[in-house]
């Protein structure tokens, strides 16, 4: 079983209508003025590990029992994370590329169950959470006046890079959410460059999130075998991460120089959501809020404040 195929490309996509309601769907505030008047402290950003495929939502037969116990605890204990509750989601999936930057814009977004060959539940896993198309469109502007191109997609639904991490964090799926395409090339310092683009909106209640994993080798995949090989990539990142932030994001854009790289990261899109939020973290210090295992596999969770 996996989550894509060999070259990246989903083999199995299945869309359902989402059942978003209304609620959080308060415009973000057009004038810089209003954007500034929202009441909460400047909003952390974080880097994810969302597991694999449908887990924990359906019955797999994964091992390490205790290692997937402590991920999903740490999903669901990520609602915490921000001192005051966020307006919206800004997700930056390792599930979603395109040849520019691009946002949902749904206001309804529905399911896009992008992994195939698991048990037929994993296609009745729902998410309702409602879009925010002003956010979007927020996104937009500020990646625009960086120089980026952007588009737009109003028919793509959350995926389960998405979906599944954030059912633990906000069960009741009432937190308005967008997510952003990675860009095509996956090139780590136009990453890190979109993520400074976004920075701006941490002041404006958004709570940015990166969803990956900082060891995905499908291949090769988890275990014992794997193990010597994550844990020495998983600990130069957590080297890194904690690095003074020019130094952190040099050696985040030379990343594949890093020991045992590319035999974590055959190819580099799990990586990516990290260099969007380190990129908007700015001048914040890096912790490791969470490190364990996945069926035995070395994988962090960073965070940013």
């Amino acid at each position: 079983m996996s989550d894509e195929s060999e070259d990246g490309v989903t083999r199995r996509t299945a869309l359902v209508g989402g059942l978003a309601g209304a609620a959080g769907l308060a415009a973000l505030a057009g004038s810089a003025e209003q954007r500034a008047g929202f009441p909460g402290e400047r909003m952390p950003v974080v880097f994810i590990p969302h597991g694999g495929g449908p887990w924990p939502f359906v019955e797999l037969g994964f091992n390490d029992k205790p290692g997937l116990t402590a991920l999903a605890d740490y999903l669901r204990s990520l609602r915490s994370v921000p001192k005051t509750a966020p307006r919206a989601l800004l997700v930056i999936s390792a599930h979603w590329e395109e040849a520019v930057p691009t946002v949902m814009t749904s206001a309804r977004p529905p399911m896009l169950y992008d992994y195939y060959g698991f048990p037929p539940a994993s296609y009745e896993i729902t998410w309702p959470a409602p879009g925010h198309p002003q956010l979007a469109e927020r996104v937009r502007e500020l990646l625009g006046a960086a120089g980026f191109q952007t588009a737009t997609d109003s028919h793509r639904g959350y995926d389960h890079g998405t979906f599944i991490p954030l059912k633990l964090t906000y069960p009741d799926a009432d937190m308005p959410t967008v997510q952003l395409s990675l860009k095509q090339g996956l090139d780590p310092a136009e990453h890190l460059a979109m993520g400074r683009a976004l920075a701006p909106l941490r002041d404006e209640g958004v709570f940015i999130i990166g969803s990956g994993m900082s060891y995905h080798n499908l291949r090769a995949g988890f275990g014992p075998r794997t193990q010597p090989i994550a844990e020495a990539f998983d600990a130069w990142l957590r080297e890194t991460a904690t690095l003074e932030p020019k130094e952190r994001d040099a050696r985040l854009a030379r990343w594949d120089q890093a020991p045992a790289s590319r035999l974590s990261h055959p190819r580099e899109e799990h990586l990516l959501p990290l260099m969007v939020i380190a990129g908007a973290a700015g001048a914040d210090h890096g912790t490791i809020a969470y490190n364990g295992t996945f069926m035995g596999t070395r994988l962090s969770a960073i965070h940013f404040a």
